[in-house]
């Protein structure tokens, strides 16, 4: 087995300084460090369990496939500060049938970030025995 220590997302966007405009300034994420020079520095942010490193330059947005999940405690809060700042949502906050709360914006580069709220009565939530 792999012993992991630690783990980050590695994204390149085509726009760096657009994109650490978003994910420090819209977004609000915390950084852990930067390295690095000039306009293609690399700055990494705290994600919850994990790091988010903006880093290089891609000729093109990534993959549609990636995607980034982000668990937040109040998704309604969310969306409201992050209309305020300008972030366009692509999708409302809704409770999906599964429960969870989501809502969708997108990086500068189109990539799709969910927002999600696990509400108190969500079996996540549950501890039997506790």
């Amino acid at each position: 087995m792999v012993h992991v220590l630690s783990s980050r997302i590695l994204l390149h966007p085509t726009d760096p300084e657009r994109s650490r405009a978003f994910y420090g300034e819209q977004l609000g994420l915390a950084v852990y460090r930067e390295f690095g020079t000039g306009a293609e520095r690399g700055t990494v942010y705290f994600l919850g369990g994990g790091f988010l490193e903006v880093s290089g330059r891609a000729e093109s947005p990534p993959d549609p496939a990636v995607r980034l999940w982000m668990q937040v405690a109040d998704v309604a809060a969310a969306h409201e500060e992050l209309r305020a700042k300008g972030v366009r949502v692509a999708r409302e906050p809704v409770r999906e049938p599964w429960g969870l709360v989501e809502m969708w914006v997108e990086d500068p580069d189109g990539t799709p970030i969910v927002l999600v709220e696990v509400p108190a009565d969500h079996p996540l939530r549950y501890r039997p025995g506790l």
